[in-house]
């Protein structure tokens, strides 16, 4: 089987992401991804060696032809999740500096948990984090996919009022203290933005 996937001028993780179903959807055969950053690149060539496949790089001018050859035993790059993990979002944007960048960097981010085959239990948002479960929000879409295949999401009551916010929650449900501790408590893993 044979399957070509043009990444080139694709955001992150689009790369990652076409890659990962092309090679999917295939038992045993050649997948040739094409790019033209170095960073696709890098991701590209660590989801291949991540799925035990063999890869092959070669450079044509500004573009970088990665052929991946997946052997019926190759592994499944899914990685297990743990059984209870809970993501804490305190922020309607990833990391601090630049909200544009933080703001790209949380679509992306809500994108790839959506394509994941891994999702966490729960998604709770503080402060104004609720503002992504709200009118609005650019990850509407994503967190109604997420809920639809089982993640809770959780918004807190308090910063929803206190941002005006309550009338306007469009996924999920409005959550307390209590159960934001509850739920942390009980988490195998927690991990916070």
């Amino acid at each position: 089987m044979f399957a070509e996937v043009d990444a080139r001028n694709l955001n992150c993780p689009q790369p990652v992401i076409n890659t990962k179903k092309a090679l999917d959807e295939i038992e045993s055969g050649t997948v040739i991804t094409i790019v033209n950053n170095e960073a696709a690149l890098q991701n590209v060539l660590t989801l291949a060696k991540n799925m035990g496949c063999e890869v092959e790089v070669e450079q044509k001018g500004e573009d970088w032809h990665i052929q991946i050859t997946k052997k019926g035993e190759a592994l499944d790059c899914s990685v297990v999740t743990t059984k209870n993990e809970v993501v804490v979002f305190t922020s309607d944007v990833l990391g601090r500096g630049n909200d544009e960048l933080g703001g790209v960097l949380t679509k992306a981010f809500f994108y790839t948990l959506v394509e994941s085959e891994d999702i966490p239990q729960t998604i709770i948002f503080l402060n104004a984090g609720v503002k992504l479960t709200c009118e609005g929000s650019p990850v509407i879409e994503h967190l109604l996919a997420l809920e639809k295949r089982g993640t809770e999401i959780l918004s807190c009551g308090t910063c929803l009022d206190f941002l005006k916010l309550k009338e306007k929650l469009c996924v999920g449900q409005v959550t307390n203290m209590y159960t934001v501790w509850d739920k942390m408590n009980k988490a195998d893993k927690v991990i916070n933005f």
